[in-house]
């Protein structure tokens, strides 16, 4: 199931959330453009490595860029890939906008980063004795998909399913899904040795956005709106 468009306009520009996709996509363009070994210790500079935060480790000195702590914000815009990128920017660009619009520029800045930072977190902990760098937004795109569901789980999403083609689905159930495929994958993910796909980073990430959002948003947006479809009912 992936998400093209979703039926709730904002009233506000999102220049926070275009900053962000553009600031990962500046970021990403500069990896690619690094040698393969300038790369890697680029990832190692920036990325955030559970022991190295938890001083389990050390890096050695050539490959320490900054503060293990500002890992935690820095892996945020650094991407393994085109499809980790585009993916990750498609969500932002779709759910982000109106999580923006519900809380201010702001805000949503101080929201995208603590959960991002969260999500680090939830991940790290799983692990905290792990040497592989952790890169990539979706942790905090993940807190974003948490908001989104607990303010307008009644908007609707223009989504494509394989085989079938495009359809309208609750936000609700398209988020729904999304998280309980975190979890499952996220299970099945345990005891795992290597590189892969930081599913407990989803996961921390997304429950943080749905506690945290009653923090951060403006008083007059109500839980559980419908939005402001543009679509005919």
């Amino acid at each position: 199931m992936i998400p093209l468009h979703d039926d709730n306009p904002t009233q506000r520009t999102p220049f926070v959330t275009m900053i962000l996709i553009g600031v990962c996509i500046a970021v990403f363009l500069h990896q690619v453009n690094l040698t393969q070994e300038a790369a890697e210790l680029f990832a190692f500079q920036y990325g955030a490595i559970p022991s190295i935060i938890f001083g389990r480790a050390l890096l050695p000195e050539e490959a320490v860029a900054i503060p293990s702590s500002l890992t935690l914000v820095t892996s945020m815009f650094l991407h393994g890939g085109w499809m980790h990128l585009l993916g990750n920017m498609l969500y932002l660009w779709i759910f982000g906008n109106n999580i923006e619009d519900a809380m201010g520029h702001a805000k949503f800045v101080a929201f995208y980063l603590l959960s991002g930072i969260l999500a680090a977190l939830s991940h790290a902990l799983t692990d905290p004795s792990s040497q592989i760098p952790m890169v990539g937004a979706s942790g905090a795109i993940s807190a974003v998909l948490g908001a989104y569901l607990v303010l307008y789980p009644r908007a609707h999403v223009l989504v494509l399913l394989p085989a079938i083609g495009m359809t309208r689905v609750a936000a609700g159930i398209v988020l729904g899904m999304w998280f309980i495929t975190q979890l499952i994958s996220g299970g099945m993910s345990v005891g795992a040795t290597g590189g892969g796909v930081a599913f407990f980073a989803h996961i921390g990430g997304f429950i943080a956005g749905m506690a945290l959002i009653g923090l951060f948003k403006r008083k007059e947006v109500r839980f559980f709106s419908p939005g402001r479809s543009t679509w005919p009912s």
